[in-house]
């Protein structure tokens, strides 16, 4: 039976594509461009082609989406239509397929505004226990796209598992201040410690996603890379991050001095990942121990599969202030 991945000429659908080619797996990649990883070219807005798509199909993984970055170069109606009727139409033509797994690829954004606390406040413990409040169109139409998942589960009975992925992107920040105070490798490797994820973590997770989607049912996880520190930590993270990581890791601040890279002076949220290793067996490889481990050998911190992929950009526009027309 045949794998389908939808957003097969971005980041993550053609590292999914990469290694289930790799290890023999039938799969179709489907997107809106042309790509080596592309089978069929066309939209997920279209029903009819989507439903000519699932012939032999047990699994999908629906990674397709306008993202954060498009929010300044497209409507609200655009994201609806990407995001939420794109995945209704997926959902139905699965369904109707009679699909084993589904696997929907959401956004950590999904939680908005709950994740930037008051200066006074403690770092945001971010577990799926946490409301959702999206501060944007993007995070907005994939929590309606997850409610849609849901429904389909409780109606149609549906298996599905939604992802709230953190930030996996090998671009530079969309905020400027970051990319101005810190260099990109620096910067990817500060979030490591809570609040990014290697693709090859991200290609994982979505893997054994689909293996357990029929035993789950239904079930949101948070998706990020394993993170040292702990509740007792949220406090202190506010007032002095860099040293909360000094105590817990001692030689990191020589390590990052002879790259001439700096901690960060604090942090605001920490992404948890108890719930998705415990319930999904996921074994996520790349955190900041890693890291600290890649510095002293000398070697890149990024999986192969990463640089593989390598950096595709949001945009086909080049933008006079940075990668991105829309700040954080």
């Amino acid at each position: 039976m045949t794998i389908l991945v939808t957003g097969s000429a971005g980041h993550l659908g053609e590292a999914i594509l990469r290694t289930l080619r790799a290890r023999g797996t039938p799969a179709r990649g489907i997107d809106l461009k042309p790509s080596p990883f592309t089978n069929a070219v066309g939209s997920i807005v279209d029903a009819d082609f989507l439903r000519t798509l699932m012939k032999d199909v047990s699994a999908v993984l629906h990674t397709a989406t306008l993202h954060k970055p498009h929010v300044a170069t497209h409507s609200m109606q655009d994201f609806i239509d990407t995001n939420v009727t794109g995945t209704l139409n997926l959902l139905e033509a699965a369904a109707a397929a009679g699909v084993k797994s589904f696997v929907f690829t959401s956004t950590t954004s999904a939680f908005g505004s709950q994740l930037r606390p008051d200066a006074a406040e403690a770092a945001v413990w971010v577990t799926e226990d946490l409301p959702s409040v999206p501060k944007n169109i993007y995070g907005t139409s994939k929590l309606m796209a997850e409610s849609l998942c849901e429904l389909f589960f409780r109606e149609r009975r549906l298996p599905v598992v939604v992802l709230r992925t953190s930030r996996f992107f090998p671009e530079d920040d969309d905020d400027p201040v970051a990319r101005a105070t810190y260099a990109l490798e620096n910067a990817q490797a500060n979030e490591l410690l809570y609040r990014r994820l290697d693709i090859a973590d991200a290609v994982s997770a979505h893997l054994v996603a689909t293996d357990r989607a029929p035993e789950i049912g239904f079930a949101r996880y948070v998706v990020s890379a394993t993170s040292p520190f702990t509740q007792r930590h949220v406090a202190a993270l506010r007032r002095d991050a860099a040293g909360v990581v000094r105590e817990l890791y001692p030689d990191c601040e020589q390590l990052y001095a002879t790259r001439g890279w700096c901690l960060l002076p604090e942090i605001d949220r920490v992404y948890v990942n108890d719930r998705a290793r415990r319930e999904l067996g996921w074994q996520p490889r790349f955190d900041f121990a890693h890291v600290l481990d890649s510095l002293r050998t000398e070697r890149d911190f990024r999986s192969a599969l990463a640089r593989e992929v390598g950096a595709k950009g949001y945009h086909d526009t080049i933008f006079e202030d940075g990668p991105y027309p829309v700040g954080p």
